[in-house]
């Protein structure tokens, strides 16, 4: 099976056709099934839905990303680029990049277009410009405007609405070519929640694994959501990056379903990389000594959740749980020069790591 089969291509190659295609109906005066679309990675041809020429200056063209093996909320997604050539007078460059419906805007500082552009990334603004530069008549201006007329509907969907990106979607790839989320690109993405944390100046950040722990956390901690981010599964992969930036004191907040891993020295916590939960539970419960018939018992069990019943019923939980945090403290230390607090919660939002639990110090959010 070839790489292909795992690959799909971007929003910012589609929309880089889609200007293609409208430039060159203006250009030719016929509409366009298909263009190939140069990418920093290898030329692509894309098929074009529909092409056409709505006056002598002005084009547009409709393409959608087809599947791939990859849950993109993207997949299928209509991308449309609106080309309108106007006469060059003192301007340096011959064309101007905007968006419109279904695009983005961003409001806070951080990424990558300053606030109150639209999200169309570098990668993409640089594909489209080209690809398409050479072709525009020397006295020409080229304005294009991509739309996403289902944008807004699903940027909820997205990390938008979390990094101050409001009205749609944002038009992102470097390469050209998407990859499974498992891959950089789905790094890429989660990893500018600490950029936008930084412009802000925000203080007593709270890493949590996913969407349940951040509302646990907002339900728990007197903080605000900007000061929650997500790793995802990649913990390592997100204190490395917190590291590198200087952020080197935050909390690791969460589901101890999820955060056992790390006491295990797992920093990937995807399912199909590694697990050890039940392994890291019994031996920690070995170590507060519970005895051999309930160590049988835990390790029959058959969910976290399971496990810390057993240990409530052994009057035994929170010795467990203080243990498992202290090794995920000292995991952490063992990859990472970072001053860590953990926080181990059920699925209400309880402590249950009673030594570690944390405290706060007044109403402005801030952390002891």
């Amino acid at each position: 099976m070839t790489d292909e089969n795992y690959t799909g291509v971007t929003t910012g190659t589609v929309a880089t056709a889609c200007s293609l295609a409208a430039l060159d109906a203006i250009l030719d005066s016929s509409d366009i099934a298909c263009v190939s679309v140069e990418t920093p990675k290898k030329t692509l041809d894309i098929i074009i839905d529909e092409c056409h020429k709505l006056s002598n200056t002005k084009a547009c063209a409709v393409a959608h990303k087809n599947p791939y093996n990859d849950p993109d909320v993207t997949v299928d997604l209509e991308i449309i680029s609106t080309v309108e050539l106007f006469d060059k007078t003192n301007q340096k460059e011959n064309i101007i990049i905007t968006g419109g419906k279904g695009v983005g805007k961003i409001t806070k500082p951080g990424l990558q277009i300053p606030v109150g552009g639209y999200a169309i990334n570098p990668g993409p603004r640089s594909m489209i410009v080209k690809n398409l530069k050479d072709k525009i008549p020397e006295d020409k201006i080229a304005k294009i405007t991509i739309s996403i007329p289902e944008g807004e509907k699903i940027a909820n969907k997205t990390m938008n609405p979390k990094l101050g990106i409001v009205g749609g979607i944002s038009v992102l790839g470097t390469t050209g070519i998407a990859r499974s989320m498992s891959s950089e690109a789905y790094k890429n993405s989660i990893v500018t929640q600490l950029d936008v944390a930084l412009a802000l100046n925000l203080e007593d950040l709270v890493f949590v694994p996913g969407n349940i722990g951040e509302k646990l956390a907002l339900k728990q901690l007197n903080i605000s959501k900007q000061q929650i981010i997500q790793t995802g599964n990649y913990v390592g992969f997100m204190f490395e990056e917190a590291e590198k930036r200087g952020i080197n004191k935050f909390t690791f907040f969460g589901h101890i379903g999820k955060l056992i891993k790390v006491a295990g020295g797992i920093f990937n916590t995807k399912h199909a990389v590694a697990d050890g939960r039940r392994e890291i539970m019994v031996t920690h419960a070995a170590l507060c000594g519970v005895n051999q018939k309930n160590i049988q018992r835990l390790f029959d069990s058959k969910t976290t959740d399971d496990m810390m019943d057993i240990l409530d019923e052994l009057n035994i939980s929170q010795e467990v749980s203080n243990s498992i945090a202290c090794a995920i403290h000292d995991r952490c230390l063992q990859r990472f020069n970072i001053d860590l607090n953990v926080m181990l919660v059920d699925m209400e939002g309880n402590n249950l790591n009673n030594n570690w639990v944390l405290s706060i110090k007044n109403d402005s959010g801030s952390l002891d």
